[in-house]
């Protein structure tokens, strides 16, 4: 099988390609990471790690999944419904129930997987999915922990706007263009897709570029993480779901499962990681990590806590 990930093999660990159903019949593909030494007859504690949004498993979900198998953990990485190798179509759809859906789905098939014990599964959501990994741990208590990197609150974001500077007003004027937008795709029968990423890597930064775009052209567009796959924005009118579904009103009914908010200390993302620690109830831990950056927690092996992560599952999952 061809190694395709922007990262490399691990020696201590077993890989192999798996899909599953979610419960709209959509077909997963995930990633799956176990410890090259494990005992197939020896039930092990498992994980489940989400991508950045607008990112696939290739990337740094699959950095994480990988990590943790040699720490012991069975883990998989997968894509989103309607994005990566997963199906569904259109392609490049944004859908916060179901991609909260998608976690659970992959306690469906951890869960009856025999070599994994369904009583010892957590997840790991990065960027977009943290609060995506947090919503389906509100209803799906076999989720026995949640950890979060770089966290983004997608649904606040989108309805309130960066730092929740967006007035009514110009909520209401959005929502007038995507009804617009609506009757446009319907018509043309294929909704909007914005321009993504490069399909090559590129050189350079593009001048003009404001400081968090710039954060995420580093990343997806240029050689350190670019994979074909990622095309990056969802299609247009995926931001109406998100302005009509808030991801963590019912944070605080996760405990007593315990939670494990990792942040840097310069990403520009850092407010909802410190709100959502805020709403939670204990047990629960903020973790900051000195100097880094929002993307530093996807892909920084030098500096994402793994240790940190290693001693929070193992413990909270027995």
């Amino acid at each position: 099988m061809t190694w395709d990930k922007t990262f490399k093999p691990s020696a201590q660990v077993l890989h192999k390609k798996v899909i599953y159903p979610n419960r709209y019949g959509i077909l997963i593909s995930a990633d799956m990471y176990m410890p090259r030494t494990m005992d197939p007859n020896r039930q092990l504690p498992a994980l489940i790690v989400g991508t950045p949004y607008g990112g696939v498993k290739e990337q740094g979900a699959g950095i994480y999944a990988q990590t943790m198998a040699e720490r012991g953990f069975v883990a998989i990485a997968f894509d989103e419904s309607f994005n990566g190798e997963s199906g569904g179509n259109p392609r490049h759809i944004s859908s916060p129930e179901i991609f909260t859906e998608d976690f659970s789905a992959g306690v469906d098939f951890l869960g009856t997987t025999p070599f994994v014990d369904r009583e010892k599964i957590g997840v790991i959501g990065i960027c977009g999915s943290g609060a995506f990994a947090l919503k389906a741990a509100q209803a799906d208590r076999r989720i026995k922990a949640v950890a979060t990197a770089s966290m983004y609150d997608m649904s606040r974001v989108t309805r309130y706007g960066w730092l929740d500077s967006l007035s009514d007003e110009e909520r209401n004027t959005m929502l007038d263009e995507l009804g617009m937008q609506r009757w446009k795709d319907f018509e043309s029968k294929a909704p909007l897709l914005p321009a993504g990423f490069p399909d090559t890597p590129s050189d350079s930064i593009p001048q003009g570029l404001d400081p968090i775009s710039s954060e995420f052209w580093e990343y997806y567009a240029m050689k350190r993480g670019h994979h074909p796959r990622s095309h990056g924005p969802f299609t247009v009118t995926s931001n109406m779901a998100f302005i009509n579904f808030p991801l963590l009103d019912f944070i605080e009914t996760i405990s007593p499962r315990p939670i494990l908010f990792i942040i840097g200390e310069k990403a520009h993302s850092r407010y909802f990681t410190e709100d959502a620690y805020k709403m939670a109830e204990e047990p629960k831990e903020l973790f900051i990590v000195p100097e880094a950056r929002h993307i530093d927690l996807y892909d920084r092996m030098d500096i994402i806590p793994f240790g940190k992560l290693d001693d929070f599952f193992k413990k909270a999952l027995g």
